[in-house]
Parts: structure tokens; C-alpha cells; sequence
């Protein structure tokens, strides 16, 4: 008996069409709920005025400069340390076995729980090398958090790129290095910059690693050095979700909603500078 390939590609097509709404269906109704109930409590005084009343009443701004300044150390501290581990180990090194190995344990690495992250930075930067519990013990551990995933997603960007390009450009006479940098690097930074997107989400999100090194119950000023305590979005949310009773249910998902926003925001600004590359890429 003949198949009809006609109607295999389209109960095939049924399929994965099933399945992708499946997935996109409980995601596009967490984010419905979180606008429906948290744009009630979204306004300037709520987005530019620090906690007041037990944190029952005035704004979030402390925890959304805290978050900021903790996603920006950690990608400055993970993206650069991530693209030369990454370029190291697609450009540099041979094909061993302690290399396969380094490999499967950077692709093991991404999937450690947070949480112990989160007390390996307290024992490493708040405890042994005494940078207390401070921004700078908390972009650290965010930083090594997310390493392994910008060195997983920048070493496939780099070994995407066509190895013919850089027959012909060491066949001109550049060096190894010159190759890389001129024509290897600008060929994969989209891929890089998906990498990159990837960890600010995770950093952003992330309760757990901040509960250990620099999270604040509550803080009526704004940090002032690196070696500050900081409030933060995730664990802020945590915080009047759990531990303060009689919080307004709008105040808590407002805070939920802002937390989204500057995810997606920060995520749609990385996106806006990858397809401005992919535009320029001639493969």
C-alpha cells in the first residue's frame, strides 16, 4: 500500500504545529495574567520612588538599579572571558581527549542548579577572597553562572563559519590571529550576541545566586560603590511574595511586570544589534 506523501506532511505538519502551541500556549498566558494584574500598579511613583510602609507601599526603584547593575558586571565580566575560552578551544586547541573532556563539562556546567552557584560565590568571593556580600560578590557568581553558556554558544558560532574562509585568508598571508580577528569573529558575532542574550535572561531572573552574595532585604538609598548591598527585582519579588504579609496583589505582579519588561527589553536591544551583523554577513 502506497502512502499519500501529501498527507504524511500534513499530519506531520499538524504535529509540529501542535506541539509548538502547546509550548507557546501556557507562556503567552503567564505573560496575559502578569499585564492584566501588574499594569494597575505601573506609574511613575512606583518605578522611580524607593519602598515605603514595610515595602506595602511606594516604589521599586532600588531593585531595579540593583538589577541593573548586576546584569551589566556579570556580562562584563562573563563575555569577555567566555569569547576567548570560546576561541581558544574552536581555533586553538587539537582535538584530544582532556579537550573533549573540557568540552562536556562546560555543556555540564549549564545545567547546575543555580542554587549552588549561588554558595559557591559565597564561599569564593563573600567568605575566602572577603568581598562580603556586595555587587561585586553578586556579578561575579552571576558571571560564572552564565559562562558556560556564552563559551557553549560563541565556540558554535565560531565553528559555523566556513572553514574555506580562512583557507583564503592565511593563503594571503594573514597570520592566525589576524585571520580570527578579521574574519572568523565578525562572521560569528551573531551567534555570539544569541549567547549573550541567553545569559542576561538567565541573570536577570535568577533568585538564588543573589540571595547568597548581594541581595538586601530592604535598602532606602541606592549603592554606592561595587562593595554595596543591593536590592533586586527577582529577589525583591521573592521577597514581598513570601516573607511581607499584606502586600497588595498588584504591587507584586507590577513587580513581576517590570521584571519582564526589562528582560524583554534587554533581550530585544541584543536581537536589534545581531540582525543589524546577520544583515551585513555575505553566507
Amino acid at each position: 500500500m502506497r502512502r499519500n506523501p501529501q498527507k504524511t506532511q500534513s499530519i506531520a505538519f499538524f504535529f509540529l504545529f501542535l506541539a509548538t502551541f502547546l509550548v507557546v500556549l501556557p507562556v503567552g498566558l503567564i505573560v496575559l495574567v502578569i499585564i492584566q494584574k501588574g499594569l494597575p500598579a505601573i506609574n511613575w511613583q512606583f518605578l522611580s520612588d524607593i519602598p515605603r510602609q514595610g515595602m506595602r507601599a511606594g516604589g521599586i526603584f532600588p531593585a531595579i538599579v540593583g538589577t541593573l547593575y548586576l546584569v551589566s558586571g556579570a556580562i562584563i565580566f562573563a563575555l569577555p572571558i567566555g569569547l576567548l575560552a570560546a576561541v581558544y578551544l574552536s581555533e586553538y586547541s587539537k582535538d584530544t581527549l582532556l579537550t573533549r573532556m573540557i568540552k562536556l563539562a562546560i555543556v555540564n556546567l549549564a545545567g547546575v542548579p543555580s542554587v549552588v552557584y549561588g554558595l559557591f560565590g559565597l564561599a569564593l568571593f563573600v567568605v575566602f577572597l572577603k568581598f562580603g556580600a556586595s555587587i561585586l560578590s553578586g556579578s561575579l557568581t552571576l558571571g560564572i553562572m552564565i559562562l558556560p553558556i556564552i563559551i557553549t554558544t560563541s565556540r558554535e558560532a565560531l565553528e559555523s563559519v566556513p572553514y574555506s574562509f580562512r583557507e583564503v585568508s592565511l593563503s594571503l598571508g594573514a597570520s592566525k590571529w589576524q585571520t580570527i580577528r578579521h574574519i572568523v569573529l565578525p562572521n560569528a558575532i551573531p551567534g555570539i550576541l544569541t549567547g549573550t542574550i541567553l545569559g542576561l535572561g538567565r541573570a536577570a531572573g535568577e533568585t538564588a545566586p543573589i540571595l547568597f552574595t548581594v541581595a538586601a532585604f530592604y535598602l532606602p538609598r541606592l549603592p554606592g560603590s561595587v562593595f554595596d548591598q543591593a536590592m533586586a527585582l527577582p529577589y525583591h519579588l521573592y521577597v514581598i511574595s513570601t516573607q511581607v504579609p499584606n502586600v497588595d496583589e498588584k504591587t507584586r505582579y507590577g513587580t513581576a511586570l517590570v521584571l519582564l519588561t526589562l528582560v524583554l527589553f534587554m533581550n530585544l536591544v541584543a536581537i536589534v544589534i545581531r540582525y543589524q551583523f546577520r544583515k551585513k554577513k555575505k553566507w
